[in-house]
């Protein structure tokens, strides 16, 4: 019997250490397999993924990586929390936007979430939301020393504010126990809606409500300064941040001009972020903002404890889809926990039907369910900033908060938040990033589940009520989805004035072992455009694929087996498609030397992976008279 030293438990200590070089040569050995002949720092280069903002991500992460100290929750630079506690005492604020017209329906809808695990209220006022008058009747039964309100008013948001504040004082809610946030942000309504005419007179009104906040309603704050405008124009993570930084600074300038002082004027503020599907990136960019903010903090001479950035996070609507959209359910999932990892101090799970108009009482109590669970079950937030020490997240947040000061750089030199809006500066940069996006969506380098990848064409639509209109006449709202949306929407519309969707007949060789991975693909692709894919009989050669595709009420056809069989029965099975009326013969697949065989034969163009998808869909359907 052998007999363990009682020193302690070390799984690794019979092992000797492994090496990077080691890893890497075994990282070779299964890249060359693949067809990849490339050795040392290279082969780490191909697991790697590019980002935006001028970031990769690596494949592996160590300790060599050397991250500064992050440092501990509740003190500067509040990498790791501006609490610190976190959310270890009672998880974060579960706040829930609504912002149906109708003040009863509203208040209905409020109450159900606030009986069912709500915290928080996001009420919409004004022209896109709830009347200011109707903000009682909205709030009814709302006990309001209890429930925190945030309002969202646009240009109205000076006479929103005074009507909230009128109702605290009618319902005897004492001005210390207010809670909530009144939601000035001129600068995010002008970003929205291209008008600075009135800035000036909004920004003054808003100093206003924070100087009065400051002095009589210690629970309440009086800005925002919203990111979601630009997020949601197509803004990276790094541009999100500086674009947030430098709305943060016009503030303190403002409020510090208006008397407060800086620590004051900190304490007016919350700052509103996009939380995506993509959970790393959403975690880091939460952290670095903390960072940066408390930078910019430490830099007006103020005590270190006012640069506590309050953040409020919001699942992203940009990744949300019109199609499928039970899968955004998935989605916000994902982006909630995220949030949750990355120390938001409130998180707004949007409903899955948001993009489609005003959600339904499912869809607001799973909304509200999935923040429960992940507090309650999950227990996301017993642990202070879980992520800290991850090798990976600490050189992503450091990553990421240099780009963003490099960027809010960029924006001061211009003059300043309002100057580089007006100017065109922040619409220009952003509107590159999300041209660039756009390519990778195009070519579904960034697949969107349900729409790009594994679309269900056969799904009824989704319909909800109309939500009140958005402000426009700024920043565009952009949408992974909108490039396929489109292609979809000509497909219904054909479905509609014909009965049956555009279609491709799938003209698949020899054996199911053989064409099953390129007949996938194929059906895949032509689904993202609305173009049904009839794959019937399962298999055809020279002989059967004519009558097959005669039968199919297809106008195009897709050619789809492996490369050997390509070589022997591609091209006859293009020219009888072609003998019998289509229109358009593709095949899956890279031609290589065989090219000119295959286009002589009648093949017309070929589909392979990372090809321009909504070109080539865009073109089908214009070739089969798709309107």
């Amino acid at each position: 019997m052998t007999v363990l030293p009682d020193d302690g438990f070390s799984p690794a200590a019979e092992f000797p250490d492994a090496t990077p070089e080691q890893w890497r040569r075994l990282v070779e050995g299964v890249l060359r397999k693949a067809g990849k002949d490339v050795q040392g720092t290279a082969a780490e280069d191909v697991l790697s993924t590019a980002l935006e903002d001028g970031l990769t991500t690596r494949p592996l992460y160590t300790a060599s990586d050397g991250a500064q100290s992050p440092g501990y929750p509740g003190f500067a630079p509040f990498t790791r929390g501006g609490r610190a506690e976190g959310g270890a005492v009672s998880g974060w604020d579960v706040r829930q936007r609504h912002d149906r017209p109708d003040p009863v329906r509203t208040n209905e809808a409020v109450l159900a979430d606030l009986e069912n695990g709500v915290t928080s209220v996001w009420l919409a006022v004004g022209a896109a939301g709830v009347p200011v008058s109707g903000l009682g009747a909205a709030l009814d039964g709302v006990y309001l020393d209890l429930a925190a309100v945030v309002l969202e008013a646009g240009a109205e948001f000076d006479s929103a504010a005074r009507e909230l504040l009128r109702l605290y004082e009618e319902r005897g809610v004492a001005p210390e126990a207010a809670l909530g946030n009144l939601g000035a942000d001129p600068l995010g309504y002008a970003a929205r809606t291209g008008q600075y005419d009135d800035i000036a007179a909004h920004t003054a009104a808003a100093a206003e409500l924070a100087v009065l906040c400051d002095r009589q309603y210690p629970g309440l704050r009086a800005l925002s300064a919203d990111a979601l405008p630009y997020h949601e124009a197509g803004a990276s993570a790094a541009e999100e941040l500086g674009c947030s930084l430098a709305t943060g600074v016009a503030w303190l300038r403002e409020l510090t001009a208006a008397g407060l002082s800086v620590e004051a004027a900190c304490g007016q503020l919350e700052f509103r972020y996009a939380a995506t599907a993509d959970q790393f990136l959403t975690i880091a960019k939460l952290r670095a903002a903390r960072r940066v903010w408390a930078r910019v903090v430490g830099a007006c001479g103020a005590d270190p404890a006012a640069g506590a950035q309050r953040q409020h996070a919001v699942t992203s609507a940009v990744m949300m889809t019109r199609r499928d959209p039970w899968v955004n359910m998935l989605r916000t999932t994902v982006a909630s926990l995220a949030a949750g990892v990355g120390g938001a101090d409130a998180v707004t799970v949007l409903p899955f039907d948001h993009v489609l108009g005003l959600p339904d009482g499912f869809a607001r109590r799973i909304a509200r369910n999935t923040s429960t669970i992940l507090v309650e079950e999950s227990h996301v937030g017993r642990v202070i900033d879980p992520a800290g020490g991850s090798w990976y997240v600490e050189q992503l947040t450091d990553e990421l908060a240099q780009a963003a000061w490099d960027f809010f750089q960029e924006i001061e030199r211009a003059g300043g938040q309002e100057a580089a809006l007006r100017s065109g500066l922040v619409s220009e940069r952003l509107g590159a990033t999300w041209q660039s996006r756009s390519k990778n969506l195009a070519r579904r380098r960034e697949p969107v589940t349900g729409v790009s990848e594994f679309p269900l064409l056969a799904q009824a639509p989704v319909e909800r009520d109309p939500a009140p209109a958005a402000p426009v006449g700024g920043l565009p709202r952009v949408r992974r989805d909108e490039a396929f949306e489109g292609l979809r929407a000509r497909s219904d519309a054909h479905l509609a004035a014909t009965g049956a969707r555009p279609r491709v007949f799938l003209a698949a060789l020899g054996p199911a072992a053989a064409h099953t991975a390129r007949a996938s693909f194929a059906g895949n692709l032509f689904q993202a455009g609305g173009i049904e894919p009839v794959h019937d009989p399962v298999s055809v050669d020279a002989a059967s694929a004519a009558e097959a595709f005669a039968r199919s009420g297809a106008s195009v056809a897709c050619i789809c087996s492996s490369d050997a069989l390509y070589t022997e029965h591609a091209g006859p099975v293009a020219e009888a498609l072609k003998s019998a009326g289509a229109v358009r013969v593709y095949l899956a697949g890279r031609p290589g030397e065989q090219r000119e065989t295959y286009e002589r034969a009648g093949v017309d163009e070929f589909v392979v992976a990372g090809s321009d998808a909504v070109a080539v869909l865009t073109s089908v359907l214009d070739r089969i008279g798709v309107a």
